[in-house]
């Protein structure tokens, strides 16, 4: 079964922006139910979510907005609870969601890292020492804000740590409630081409297209995924992306890691083979 998330103004319909996504699944043959995100993202709204999702044992994938993993893990209970099991749980897409589960087993393929827990200046420059002087780039756990490059995304060096702070303190500001977990500060790395996404269940690579970003930059025919396929294997998550990018020196970089479910998907991936190939 795939879940998708209700038309907020027309409940028992998918939302406009997962509907050919649906479609496509019921084509397939596959139940296709919606969810209330509304509800999801509010306290104890996770019974109410799934109202009309039908009871019985089967198993479900999620293809809908992002989800706090606190919200997921609170999804996945309220489904539980009426029988339908989440091919991705609650633990796998913490770790799949959040930066610090993923960056260790892809560290020799992706820029270095540090990172803090919470939000606080003196936390922020112990790890922007720890990664040294130098270039970097902010995030959080979950996401960065690259649309806000030079405010609250690009450090041009660590060693000014007012300047540093002040684009942490912007950052910071630009996520407000949705601020996860702690800052994240990455080697800057310079790359020469468009971002890659590739889709990948059980460890397998099933498809690979353009990043949601940029959906017209077709990805190059020769990309190589012989040095990230075996450490993607070796997490053991259901149903993920990564994110790729050709660095200037001609190697190709871990961008991101994220759960598959909550991944957006380029309008320009035609939705009957995406769904053939990672539903």
């Amino acid at each position: 079964m795939v879940l998708v998330p209700a038309d907020p103004l027309r409940s028992r319909r998918p939302d406009g922006h997962f509907a050919p996504e649906a479609g496509a699944a019921r084509e397939a043959g596959l139940d296709v139910a919606v969810v209330d995100h509304d509800a999801l993202s509010t306290p104890d709204g996770a019974r109410r979510a799934v109202a009309r999702v039908e009871a019985g044992e089967r198993q479900a994938v999620y293809r809908g907005w992002m989800l706090r993993s606190e919200q997921y893990a609170a999804f996945a209970g309220a489904l539980r609870d009426r029988g339908v099991t989440l091919r991705t749980s609650a633990a796998q897409y913490r770790q799949a969601h959040e930066f610090p589960g993923w960056y260790a087993a892809l560290a020799d393929v992706t820029p270095r890292s540090v990172w803090t827990a919470g939000d606080g200046r003196e936390a922020f420059e112990r790890a922007a020492g720890d990664l040294g002087n130098g270039a970097a780039v902010l995030r959080d756990y979950t996401k960065s804000m690259k649309h806000h490059w030079h405010e609250a995304a690009f450090i041009p060096d660590l060693a000014d740590t007012a300047a540093a702070w002040t684009v942490a303190q912007r950052f910071r500001e630009l996520r407000d409630d949705e601020f996860t977990g702690g800052f994240v500060l990455r080697r800057f790395e310079e790359l020469s081409k468009a971002e890659v996404r590739t889709w990948w269940v059980g460890g397998a690579c099933r498809l690979v297209g353009p990043h949601p970003d940029t959906p017209h930059d077709l990805p190059p025919a020769d990309l190589d995924l012989a040095a990230v396929a075996p450490l993607v294997a070796a997490l053991g998550l259901p149903f993920v992306t990564v994110d790729l990018a050709l660095r200037s020196d001609g190697v190709w970089r871990v961008i991101e890691l994220g759960d598959g479910q909550v991944s957006d998907r380029p309008g320009t991936v035609d939705p009957e083979e995406f769904v053939a190939a990672v539903v």
